[in-house]
């Protein structure tokens, strides 16, 4: 699968469009839809199943040098009122602050990032590294390990210093049961 295809499939999504749309509008930095909406939109469309089949929220990154939890919570209202109409839950981060909450909530270290790419970089899986945004009259992709596990239905590790294999085996059971044909790479 290349962009292009990746693109179209993830697209097929009203959702993700409209969010992607609305980030535009927003001019918020740095702005990202990313994870597994748009990798289970594509799994949904490859699959045959709804659209919207599996998807427990739609990931939203960002990077603000403002740090403060007031600054967040404003952009995560804003982009609340807007898109409420969707009744979908949107989990939007400004990817400057992760730092800060992660280990207390995680157990785990995580130094500061540089921009919300280096956000994708540390997901949990290789699978979901990627995210799309408008730019001008088109969109950009950023995925760092391409789209072969995206379209041959794989979940691997990321493996990375907030790894957890408990986290990956939770989150790849989820999917294995929602996407039957999905093969599930072991941490090692």
């Amino acid at each position: 699968m290349d962009e292009a295809r990746f693109l179209a499939l993830a697209l097929t999504n009203p959702v993700n469009i409209a969010i992607i749309d609305e980030l535009a509008n927003l001019a918020l930095p740095d702005a990202w839809v990313v994870s597994g909406c748009l990798v289970q939109s594509v799994w949904n469309a490859l699959t045959g199943r709804a659209i919207d089949h599996g998807i427990a929220d739609y990931d939203v990154f960002y990077f603000d040098p403002d740090t403060s939890w007031e600054a967040e919570d404003a952009v995560i209202r804003n982009l609340h009122t807007r898109l409420g109409h969707i009744d979908v839950k949107i989990e939007t981060r400004n990817q400057a602050r992760v730092h800060l909450w992660y280990p207390g909530k995680h157990g785990l270290p995580y130094p500061p990032l540089t921009c919300s790419t280096d956000g994708i970089d540390r997901f949990l899986t290789q699978n979901t590294q990627v995210g799309v945004r408008r730019t001008g009259d088109g969109y950009a992709v950023y995925a760092p390990h391409g789209f072969d596990d995206i379209a041959g239905l794989f979940a691997r590790p990321n493996p990375g210093p907030n790894f957890s294999a408990t986290n990956y085996s939770v989150k790849a059971a989820r999917w294995k049961a929602l996407w039957p044909e999905l093969t599930v790479i072991a941490a090692e």
